[in-house]
């Protein structure tokens, strides 16, 4: 009978912090051969399988990128994924150019019309982030989509030109399998207690703010 999956965790950290101050190196690999055994034991409990809820959030760079990544590993699966962009479809970002190259496997909507501050029409951004969300409710629905990324959308919800509960009951038509991630900074306590997992970006420092380094292509779009 295998130990309780708390245990186990507990064991891993453990094993890993004796093993960074072990004395001498025969302690080092017993520790560290008793710390593959924990972690083969934790993998082999892990047995559920499920669609994932994914939430990026906070002030640091690199929620979407980070989002990304994920879709061109669902990608490279030869999975079906969507992308909605919900803020940055004014600037045609290079993301764009080199996902279109996937042709019929992956659907990219570049639907926002900038940031707020460049429209200065809080309607038309309401309405702009209703048919974004409309769009994603399609993909959503859609159990031939593996993997959705509603880039921005949690900036939608912090400006309220979408709804909490009108986002989190559209998750809830998700398919079992099907994988959604939201980013954007502000992300809502609701949808964080929603999801399945969620990261929040440490901004430490950045260029553009310390420096005056402008928006460069290739880092920034």
């Amino acid at each position: 009978m295998s130990e309780p999956t708390e245990t186990l965790d507990a064991a891993a950290a453990a094993l890993t912090q004796e093993a960074e101050s072990a004395s001498s190196e025969e302690q080092y690999r017993r520790k560290m051969q008793r710390r593959q055994e924990v972690q083969q034991q934790r993998i082999a409990d892990r047995t559920v399988e499920k669609g994932l809820v994914i939430v990026h959030t906070g002030n640091g760079k690199g929620k979407t990128t980070a989002a990304l990544g994920m879709v061109l590993r669902s990608l490279g699966h030869g999975y079906r994924v969507a992308i909605v962009q919900f803020i940055k479809g004014a600037w045609e970002p290079a993301e764009k150019a080199v996902m279109e190259r996937f042709g019929d496997q992956l659907s990219f909507h570049a639907m926002g019309e900038g940031f707020t501050w460049d429209t200065q029409d809080r309607d038309r951004d309401t309405r702009t982030a209703q048919a974004a969300w409309d769009t994603a409710l399609s993909y959503i629905r859609n159990p031939e989509v593996k993997t959705i990324l509603l880039d921005e959308v949690n900036i939608a919800l912090k400006h309220g030109f979408l709804s909490v509960d009108q986002v989190l009951a559209g998750l809830a038509e998700k398919t079992e399998m099907t994988h959604v991630i939201l980013t954007g900074r502000g992300a809502p306590q609701a949808l964080i207690d929603q999801a399945d997992l969620v990261t929040e970006m440490t901004l430490i420092k950045h260029p553009f703010r310390e420096q005056g380094v402008k928006a460069q292509p290739g880092i920034e779009y």
